[in-house]
């Protein structure tokens, strides 16, 4: 991955920035971004995105969420276009069925990460292509599985039923210790896998190509964008490199602080239309 830029936040009147009309191709975060904690899409953003896919600009979703998790939301929204999911192991058209990109983690890693998370207890779950599964049904997996709204399927040993997963996680309601976690991992595995946080309490370990970042990328080449007319708004670690390939970046007024340091333009929270603002701001022009 190539090294995050170091940018302070930018008004939309700030030099260096492209103009509103060159913006082709918009890739959203779900959680915490175009959700609100609630869950559900405002009215406000449902109504932006409308316009701005009626102004012949293509919107996309960019998720750590699996597919199946992904589907009410692109068909409340009515799109039709490759999704961004699993962090960018999976870009997949849900209605045309077409796969752009999918990168699974490597199998000669899967019984490795998987021997060293049980060693520590903490609740592991990977995803046979879309399919979620579980050796045992913990309170961290049930507070999962309704978050997403998808199903559980248990099974005797992950490393033979996800021979190889579209990703692994891990969750554990104490942040330090997935942080400590993930320098095992990355000290074990180095660039051979992708290991980031989508929240302070999900740990996901992927191929190392699975990212939102390169995934955006496929994205924009399948429509012939290049990466000055796309922007890219998020909130978490998961979301860097995408902010980072987008011409414009933008990081939710909810977003840690650290995070926030990295965007071209920092927007209200997710609770108070954020997306929304961005769209009406930079690409709808009503500002």
């Amino acid at each position: 991955m190539d090294t995050i830029k170091e940018l302070t936040s930018r008004r939309p009147d700030t030099p260096g920035i492209s103009p509103a009309d060159d913006y082709r191709l918009v890739a959203i975060d779900l959680d915490d971004t175009l959700l609100g904690d609630d869950l559900k899409i405002s009215g406000r953003a449902k109504q932006a995105i409308r316009r701005s896919r009626e102004k012949g600009i293509h919107v996309t979703l960019a998720t750590g969420r699996m597919l199946r998790s992904v589907l009410p939301y692109a068909e409340e929204l009515d799109l039709n276009l490759p999704l961004i999911t699993y962090q960018g192991a999976l870009v997949k058209n849900s209605r045309t069925g077409e796969v752009l990109y999918h990168r699974p983690v490597p199998g000669e890693f899967v019984g490795p990460v998987a021997d060293i998370i049980r060693s520590y207890g903490y609740h592991l779950q990977m995803y046979n292509y879309d399919e979620l599964c579980m050796e045992r049904f913990t309170p961290e997996g049930a507070d999962y599985a309704r978050l997403a709204g998808v199903g559980v399927t248990l099974v005797e040993d992950l490393r033979f039923a996800c021979p190889q997963p579209t990703k692994v996680l891990v969750v554990n309601y104490q942040e330090w210790r997935l942080d400590e976690l993930a320098r095992v991992l990355g000290d074990r595995f180095g660039d051979s896998l992708y290991v980031t946080k989508s929240k302070p309490h999900y740990l996901e370990i992927l191929h190392p190509e699975a990212t939102k970042g390169k995934a955006l990328k496929v994205v924009a080449d399948y429509f012939g964008v290049p990466r000055e007319s796309v922007v890219a708004i998020g909130d978490s670690f998961n979301d860097l490199d995408m902010i980072q390939y987008a011409g414009l970046g933008v990081v939710m007024g909810n977003a840690r602080e650290e995070i926030k340091r990295y965007a071209d333009y920092v927007t209200r929270g997710n609770n108070d239309d954020g997306v929304a603002e961005v769209l009406e701001q930079w690409v709808l022009k009503e500002f």
